[in-house]
């Protein structure tokens, strides 16, 4: 039997496909669609093995001046190796329909940095995988700028409500806990 030069490359990458998978964290599976952009973001890939915090935000919230904390948290800890993902979300009526105008509020008003998405559910029945397992690991969002840290195993390792500010004494212990641990 005469095999073709190209099956032994493919029956390789098929070997390492479920493997790759099956490394990445439950939360961390699938993409979301970039607030900037039409592109998407491949949670794995972007986030495995890396600490996270994983934020939804409302652009015209009370809470939304946070954006300010969190960008100042994003830009001292990033060197260290921390992630930051905001996913605005009109669960609790907060958040424009019109993305660009969600943009203006976080890149314009607030100088964000950090990645954003596009608007998403985050409660209920409706909400994304991501936040179904940000539930089951702890719990739904009660509102906007609920504050979820993450290890780089991908296991929430401490949530914070809307209250909590971002130079909280607690939320940057907790911060620097996710940056410590090991990596996958």
């Amino acid at each position: 039997m005469q095999v073709r030069w190209w099956v032994v490359p493919l029956l390789a990458l098929s070997a390492l496909g479920p493997a790759w998978a099956s490394d990445c964290p439950a939360l961390l599976q699938g993409s979301l669609p970039e607030l900037r952009g039409k592109g998407q973001i491949d949670l794995c890939e972007r986030y495995a093995g890396k600490p996270l915090v994983i934020i939804n935000t409302a652009s015209y919230c009370g809470f939304a001046p946070q954006f300010e904390g969190l960008e100042a948290v994003y830009q001292h800890y990033h060197a260290q190796g921390l992630e930051m993902l905001g996913v605005p979300s009109n669960d609790f009526k907060q958040e424009d329909s019109d993305s660009e105008k969600t943009a203006k509020v976080c890149y314009a008003n607030y100088g964000v940095t950090f990645t954003m998405t596009k608007a998403q559910p985050v409660r209920g029945s409706d909400a994304i995988p991501l936040f179904v397992e940000l539930a089951r690991q702890s719990s739904a969002p009660k509102w906007n700028f609920y504050k979820y840290v993450v290890d780089r195993q991908g296991k929430v390792i401490g949530s914070f409500s809307s209250l909590t500010k971002p130079d909280d004494d607690a939320f940057k212990a907790t911060l620097e806990k996710a940056i410590a641990s090991p990596a996958l």
